[in-house]
């Protein structure tokens, strides 16, 4: 199973990189009507009497829809995580599902920046919700934007899919609740600074901020499509660099032959380190080192040879421990510190991409 703490780490990078804006472009209207006060102003000549209770500070309302948003979502958390546990989407169904909620995001920017006839084409609340929450922001109680708050669950934004798809991938109820409380901490910075815009002046920035908020929308619905179709194996936009491919060296272990570019020692050593080996049986090793990224993104290996996959994790974590190979339909969570072992087979000459389970990190091996 994923670490807890490593997916509370990528929901909370998610929500404070991409989740803020694109949750605030779907999510602004409830925000703005949770923490903007509906009722009549007093006049400004009135006094209020010595035994009048202080009004409550402009962020009151906006932390307590943030209390709720969080709640509803740990929750929702814990039960993808149980759903995950006895149902596991294959990679390219997680890339699809990441694809799809790129193209929502893109219909979402869209709307902000008033293209005609694009909001039918959106997911939408139910009409007898926006009339309750609508009446519902009409009270002064702070327990009304925690209500508020905890229903956004059933408003998602395109880069919470992501992250419930995340929860599911996660299989555990533990695991699940820490990503989507992740992305809400991550997403609550923007939120709290809109929430205390809204409260001081609900109309003044909202044309520019619409528009803004596209934007950005836009930029993260692009970044999310590219990292579905990483994700789904269908392309790569990594170009591998020189330190990062691993051509050579070929060693048999056991043996009297052994060739390694620059290894005038030995091959004892150099068998333990190097990224492409063949053992004393005739097996193929390939060694990919998982810390935060995959150190070695470029492999050339031997077709027709049985080859085994070694994932060598060390310090390990973020999206680089989910490791997927889409083709295969491998998903492994790596070893914080250890070895993961994935049979590739006996494979014909070609291309077999790997990459993280968000597109995110990517690599090829190409068998010759």
């Amino acid at each position: 199973m994923p670490s807890s703490i490593a997916l509370l780490i990528t929901g909370a990078s998610t929500g404070l990189l991409a989740g803020g804006a694109s949750c605030a472009a779907v999510q602004g209207g409830l925000l703005a009507g949770a923490v903007t006060r509906r009722g009549t102003p007093a006049p400004a000549s009135a006094k209020k009497p010595a035994s009048a209770p202080q009004a409550a500070t402009p962020l009151a309302p906006v932390v307590a829809f943030l209390a709720g948003k969080l709640l509803s979502h740990t929750l929702l958390g814990a039960l993808l995580g149980i759903f995950g546990d006895a149902l596991q989407p294959s990679p390219r169904t997680q890339a699809v599902l990441l694809l799809a909620a790129g193209v929502l995001m893109v219909l979402f920017a869209l709307d902000l920046f008033g293209v005609k006839g694009v909001g039918r084409l959106l997911p939408r609340p139910p009409a007898s919700f926006g009339r309750l929450m609508r009446r519902s922001a009409r009270t002064d109680s702070v327990a009304t934007p925690a209500l508020i708050g905890f229903a956004t669950v059933l408003v998602p934004c395109g880069v919470t899919l992501s992250m419930e798809l995340l929860a599911i991938t996660s299989g555990s109820a533990v695991a699940g609740a820490a990503v989507m409380a992740g992305f809400v901490i991550g997403t609550a910075p923007l939120f709290a600074v809109l929430g205390y815009v809204f409260r001081r002046s609900s109309q003044a920035l909202s044309g520019r901020l619409a528009a803004l908020t596209g934007v950005v929308v836009l930029a993260v619905a692009v970044w999310t499509m590219g990292s579905a179709l990483q994700a789904g194996g269908w392309v790569s936009f990594n170009t591998p660099d020189k330190q990062a491919a691993a051509s050579a060296p070929f060693i048999v272990e056991g043996g009297d032959q052994s060739r390694a570019a620059g290894d005038s020692g030995g091959s004892e050593t150099a068998a333990a380190d190097v990224p492409v080996r063949i053992d004393a049986s005739g097996k193929q090793i390939l060694t990919l080192t998982v810390t935060d990224f995959y150190e070695t993104t470029q492999f050339s290996a031997k077709a027709g040879v049985p080859t085994t996959l070694v994932l060598r994790g060390k310090d390990s974590g973020g999206c680089a421990r989910a490791f997927t190979i889409p083709e295969l339909g491998v998903q492994e969570i790596v070893k914080r510190n250890g070895d993961t072992k994935v049979d590739l087979g006996t494979r014909k000459p070609g291309s077999l991409p790997f990459s993280c389970a968000m597109g995110m990190q990517t690599g090829t091996i190409d068998f010759k």
